[in-house]
């Protein structure tokens, strides 16, 4: 029977495929480092106020050093740097890839807890892993279609790019389950995340003298703003939150199997929404990565 873990792992992969499209359309307008920053302070700004009126405490000051600490390191490496790569993928190679290369998070969280943790692999999930580079790897060489002016290039820069954001995402979730133990609330150990995301980003822009230019650029493309709200919504807000909801009620396979998925979903909405071509090569290596996915948890 479906529990809630599965129900907030699955709904973890619509949410993500929605901020997609939004920091895809932001980061066209006004620049990945530009979007970053203000999705991370827009996202702090609601999950203060979700805590203040959920459990009477805007900050989870209660939560513990220890607590801070592995959600604090988390959000860095996974918000700030990992997010950072994946909006540049964005850019460079469009949500529908970027997303795909993103799916390799459980290959780096299953060999970053055997590297660390001890935790063998098996055959099957060795199996998972070539699978899922065998996949994407498809993807990546599949050659776009003859005369048609919508498919998307791939470049070397947009597949490093994607790649270090899965690195940084699988990194983040790694530590954010030694931080999440207890039962503890998932919007108040998504607001740690958060807080210590715009700490690091809006301190390195200010050292960059870039702060200003930063809110400049927002007032200028009121559109990208809307988008910016609009990813941020989904996907720190929503999106992290019930992924640390399905880790805590699921085992980490079947919850990093079920949100695995966003790139299954982008293929129709980069058909009919961003008018992207691409042959039935890309289709299947897309469903081929994802079965590689299912087999590392399986």
């Amino acid at each position: 029977m479906v529990n809630i873990g599965e129900i907030a792992a699955l709904f973890t992969s619509f949410c993500w495929t929605l901020s997609a499209i939004g920091f895809t359309q932001s980061t066209q307008q006004v620049g990945s480092q530009v979007t970053n920053r203000v999705r991370v302070f827009i996202a702090m700004l609601v999950l203060i106020l979700i805590n203040t009126v959920l459990y009477r405490q805007p900050i989870p000051l209660h939560a513990g050093a220890s607590r801070w600490a592995w959600l604090g390191v988390s959000g860095i490496i996974g918000l700030s740097l990992g997010d950072a790569f994946l909006f540049q993928a964005y850019r460079e190679i469009g949500p529908r890839l970027g997303l795909l290369l993103l799916s390799l998070a459980p290959v780096f969280g299953a060999a970053i807890a055997w590297i660390f943790f001890g935790q063998a692999l098996g055959l099957v999930q060795i199996a998972g892993i070539l699978v899922t580079l065998g996949g994407i790897s498809w993807v990546v060489m599949a050659r776009p279609q003859a005369g048609d002016e919508n498919v998307r290039k791939v470049t070397g820069r947009g597949v490093l790019f994607g790649t270090l954001a899965a690195l940084g995402q699988a990194t983040g979730l790694v530590f954010s389950q030694q931080g999440m133990t207890g039962g503890f609330s998932p919007f108040a150990g998504t607001l740690i995340r958060m807080l210590a995301a715009v700490v690091t980003l809006w301190i390195a822009a200010l050292f960059q003298r870039q702060a200003g230019a930063t809110v400049t650029a927002m007032r200028q493309q009121p559109s990208a703003l809307r988008w910016v709200v609009f990813g941020a919504l989904f996907g720190p807000v929503l999106g992290v939150s019930s992924s640390l909801l399905a880790v805590q009620h699921t085992g980490i396979g079947v919850a990093s199997t079920l949100m695995a998925l966003p790139p299954i979903f982008m293929l129709p909405i980069s058909y009919f929404v961003f008018k992207e071509r691409f042959g039935w090569q890309a289709v299947a290596g897309t469903c081929l990565a994802m079965l590689g996915v299912a087999l590392l948890f399986s």
